[in-house]
């Protein structure tokens, strides 16, 4: 025992030299001994990254935060109080001038929305996933330059082919009718190249073979073999075609004439020209923004009920990246 003894202690002081040696260079450094090279700098950037999303956030929230505490205010509140926060609670009385002012107009554009919505979305997205699977797994002349075409055609901003659409359409005598609006909000190019690149990989070759071999035809193997593997991109195209007609101004500002006809867009904004008219006009600023909030509910309710299929497809395409 006596012997191991000192033999154990050249060999601990050898350690602590170590140790001490560490520590003078950490303290050269500035950092601390027991930190791993490198973890300072990650926790700086991840603090730096969490602060960045909490200002997105804040970005994308404080408008619609707005919305909310103004929709329950009164006219002179509106312009009295602070602007982020409530005042006297006028919510229900808001509501009940929104649904009733003109007789209760706002209910049918809330319906004419409705109606052009989800038919242009349904419509839109079944042409877009039926476009996207052929250009994908059918080789046809003039293929390629065709969906040359369709990219090239969504650089094009819709606004500068609103004229050009309406001048078409009131040759055919479809303007002021629901048609003007259909019509048009069903031709989605982006659309088409989302699913173009999502039906390459989401649909297998040997699926569409096996099929053939057992006699089904072409428009069978879309509609029952290949469209279940494509729901969640088409479910994807709707919701981004349910959007944009839902939130369309321009196109149903020049193509419709009769109010009861109008999206609720168009029709909030005329309450806007109603309430600025001058003198004798009626101040609608609350009921405009009460009606602004409850038009954009049904975006909510529907991305909330269809965000598992986008969910789905969005991890879909991670794994087979």
């Amino acid at each position: 025992m006596s012997a191991s003894t000192p033999a154990a202690q050249p060999t601990h002081q050898a350690a602590g030299t170590s140790s001490l040696t560490s520590d003078e260079l950490d303290t050269s450094t500035g950092r601390s001994a027991r930190t791993p090279l490198g973890t300072e700098p990650k926790q700086r950037k991840n603090m730096v990254l969490t602060v960045v999303m909490i200002a997105c956030v804040a970005y994308f929230l404080l408008p619609l935060y707005w919305l909310v505490v103004a929709s329950t205010k009164s006219n002179a509140d509106l312009f009295s109080t602070f602007g982020l926060w409530f005042a006297d609670f006028n919510l229900i009385e808001n509501l009940k001038t929104v649904f009733t002012f003109q007789n209760g107009v706002f209910g049918r554009w809330a319906l004419n929305s409705l109606i052009y919505s989800v038919t242009s979305a349904v419509g839109a997205s079944l042409l877009a996933t039926a476009a996207g699977y052929a250009f994908a797994k059918y080789q046809f002349p003039g293929g390629k330059a065709l969906f040359s075409i369709i990219l090239g055609a969504i650089m094009i901003p819709t606004t500068a082919l609103a004229i050009p659409t309406y001048l078409l359409f009131a040759r055919a005598q479809l303007t002021d009718t629901y048609w003007a609006i259909i019509l048009p909000s069903l031709v989605s190019p982006f659309g088409v190249y989302l699913m173009r690149v999502y039906a390459a990989d989401a649909v297998d070759y040997s699926l569409i073979e096996a099929a053939r071999v057992d006699g089904v035809g072409e428009i069978r193997i879309f509609f029952q073999v290949a469209f279940r593997l494509l729901m969640p991109g088409a479910v994807t195209v709707l919701l981004f075609s349910l959007v944009a007609t839902w939130n369309n101004y321009f196109l149903p500002l020049i193509m419709l004439n009769t109010p009861e006809k109008f999206p609720l867009p168009v029709g909030l904004a005329q309450w806007q020209s109603t309430a600025s008219a001058g003198s004798g006009s009626q101040a609608l600023f609350s009921t405009i923004i009460t009606g602004s909030l409850v038009s954009i509910l049904p975006l909510i309710i529907a991305f909330l009920f269809l965000q598992r299929f986008w969910q789905s497809g969005l991890s879909s395409g991670g794994v087979k990246a």
